[in-house]
Formats: structure tokens, C-alpha cells, sequence
């Protein structure tokens, strides 16, 4: 039995962790999908009853070979509770936190956040958009690198904002910025 770390290879959070025997090992590299073993279930399809699957990326064995590091593409959330990872912790950057919180104001709630008013405001929120975007190409025709920062930080915040409004994240951005690096 070995250790398997799996982690979301567009986000870099950690899902889950579990074992493998080898015929779990084979049976993911044979199908592109994760298979796990249990002391209980025995060999498992991660997602086979669930949906939940989880398309493998790569997997990398650590230095010394007594774990591997599965990075996927989850198909639903890892946890059995339902949660996206069974780790309780923070998204692992800053800009993943922000969309995090904003998504969170998306779901519902009658707080008269700025956020919520922009979500509620489709023309504020595309007025916003490209004032941000107008400040940042003024900020970097200026050469002033301070003022560009900052500018770039609000047009990351209400980019994201307008995606969310659209049912989409961060996560979608990263998918396709993944894809073109390849």
C-alpha cells in the first residue's frame, strides 16, 4: 500500500489523501481516472457511485517512493461530505481567497456589500469593469509602476466579480491559463 496526495492541478489545493495498492495504481493509469484501495471497500473508483471523478494530470512519486502525488482534475468535490477537499483550509493564495469570498456573496445573503452590488448591478458592474481597465493602461502609460499595482488589483477584483455574475471563477480562468501553457 502507498500513500497517494491528491491535489487539483489547476489550483494546487489539496483534496485528499488516501492509499493505492498496486492494481489501484494500474487501474489509474490505465483509465486516466483515480483508483484508490480501502481497508473496507477494497479497489475503488474514485466517483463511480458519486460522479465525482477525478481525471489524472500526472503522477509523480515522491524522493524516496513510499508516496505519490496525484495532481487531477476533479469532476466534483473530493470529500465524502460533499466539501471540494477534505483538508478544512484556506484556498492557498490570495487571489483564490478573494474569489472565494466572492462567491460566497454570490450565493446569497442580504448584505449590502459592495460585492453584492455589483453582482445586483449588471451596469455598474461592466462601468466598473472598464474603468479599471482605463486606469491600469493609464497607470502603465504613466510608467508608474506603484499606481499600476494597484490598478491591476481592482481590475482583478472586479473581473472577478463579472465572471462570477456570469457562474463562472477563478477556477475556470486558471483551466484555460493551464491549457495555454502546455
Amino acid at each position: 500500500m502507498i500513500t497517494i496526495v491528491t491535489q487539483d492541478a489547476t489550483t494546487g489545493r489539496v483534496l485528499m489523501v488516501a492509499g493505492a495498492d498496486e492494481e489501484a495504481i494500474e487501474r489509474t493509469k490505465a483509465t486516466g481516472e483515480m483508483h484508490y484501495t480501502s481497508r473496507k471497500r477494497g479497489l475503488w473508483h474514485k466517483g463511480a457511485t458519486s460522479g465525482n471523478r477525478q481525471r489524472v494530470v500526472s503522477l509523480t512519486p515522491d524522493c524516496d517512493g513510499d508516496a505519490i502525488l496525484a495532481r487531477v482534475e476533479p469532476l466534483g468535490p473530493a470529500c465524502h461530505t460533499g466539501a471540494v477537499s477534505c483538508f478544512d483550509a484556506p484556498p492557498p493564495d490570495a487571489l483564490s481567497a478573494l474569489d472565494a469570498t466572492i462567491a460566497e456573496r454570490a450565493a446569497g445573503g442580504s448584505d449590502a456589500s459592495y460585492t453584492r452590488r455589483l453582482l445586483a448591478d449588471r451596469n455598474l458592474r461592466l462601468k466598473k469593469l472598464g474603468e479599471e481597465a482605463a486606469e491600469l493602461v493609464l497607470a502603465c502609460a504613466d510608467n508608474d509602476a506603484a499606481r499600476a499595482v494597484e490598478e491591476a488589483a481592482d481590475l482583478l477584483y472586479h473581473s472577478l466579480v463579472a465572471l462570477r455574475a456570469l457562474g463562472v471563477g477563478l477556477d475556470e480562468v486558471r483551466r484555460v491559463l493551464t491549457t495555454r501553457a502546455r
